[in-house]
């Protein structure tokens, strides 16, 4: 496995959710994962239930096997203090500028800035060893923009580096692009069984290949449970009437005398049946394109309940059946 992992996601699809399972899941074993966020929405938070997220690295979950999960959300003006410190020594300087609002007016009035500061925190988090020269984290997950901009998002210091043809920001941002155009990362990307969001999908890989970033999984979210297969379709449509309110009464709902409570069920449990296999073939056609992407597809259930800790956990516990650990 790659040990960045970049989640994108149409709006609405659960990117943020599959983010944090994905974090758990790499975790298990003993591992430890640090789970980053980059567009200030304390998403990590709620689904952790924790606190708001400072800008520095706090732990917010065990995994099984004793694995450990850091999260972090990151602040542009406050990285961008770090990155003035770290190559400019500005020290005390740093802190005066951004008393003056120097620093939010750098970051307003340059997004591009901004994505290069966002990053570059992550990559930095990647490349971080300890004293003995172990990495500091086996894998950083990072719940990224949505899939309408994830690869000027992950590009942007390409053409950082190209604009600042020598210095230290031209060599920062080189050093930003070999790991996110290199092995070490893994750009995932969760859809629905949707027409929309598979569309986006399927054209954000394409984005993706040609800017020549790492397209890692397709994960399909909030997955509905199979009821009828095809032959119990085939069945429902096939069946007379009749006959449905027969095996209605014969399994005790009624009797089967006309106009019975047997006999008003027929019609809209037939609709019911009609519905279902309207979203069954649909369903089925939105597979079939995701499969045509090749790349490994994942399918994470929906809960019935409603997502809470319990269920991110039922989420990280499926992804490791299913091969990401």
């Amino acid at each position: 496995m790659s040990r960045l992992q970049v989640v994108s996601g149409k709006g609405g699809t659960g990117k943020t959710t599959v983010a944090a399972a994905l974090a758990l899941a790499l975790a298990t074993e003993g591992k430890r994962a640090l789970l980053v966020e980059v567009e200030g929405r304390q998403g990590i938070a709620q689904l952790f239930e924790t606190q708001a997220l400072p800008y520095e690295e706090r732990k917010i979950a065990v995994a099984p096997g004793g694995g450990e999960v850091y999260a972090l959300a990151i602040d542009p003006e406050l990285a961008l203090l770090d990155y003035l410190q770290m190559f400019y020594k500005l020290g005390g300087a740093g802190r005066a500028l951004k008393k003056l609002g120097a620093i939010d007016f750098a970051t307003t009035i340059a997004p591009g800035l901004r994505d290069v500061l966002l990053t570059g925190k992550a990559c930095e988090a990647v490349r971080r060893k300890d004293k003995r020269g172990r990495f500091a984290y086996d894998y950083v997950v990072m719940d990224a923009p949505p899939t309408g901009r994830i690869t000027r998002f992950l590009n942007v210091n390409d053409e950082v580096a190209g604009l600042a043809k020598i210095g230290p920001i031209h060599n920062q941002a080189q050093a930003v692009m070999r790991v996110l155009k290199s092995p070490e990362t893994a750009v995932h990307l969760v859809t629905l069984l949707e027409e929309m969001p598979v569309q986006e999908t399927a054209d954000g890989i394409a984005e993706l290949r040609a800017a020549r970033l790492p397209v890692g999984r397709t994960i399909v979210n909030m997955v509905r449970p199979a009821i009828l297969d095809e032959a119990d379709l085939e069945l429902a449509r096939e069946a007379p009437r009749t006959a449905v309110a027969k095996s209605l009464s014969a399994a005790g709902l009624g009797g089967a005398r006309r106009g019975g409570v047997a006999e008003r069920l027929v019609e809209p449990l037939l609709n019911q049946a009609e519905e279902y296999a309207e979203r069954y073939a649909l369903e089925r056609e939105q597979r079939a394109v995701l499969h045509g992407l090749e790349l490994p597809l994942h399918e994470l259930p929906l809960l019935a309940e409603g997502m809470d800790l319990a269920g991110l956990y039922e989420l990280a516990k499926e992804l490791r059946q299913q091969g990401i650990s």
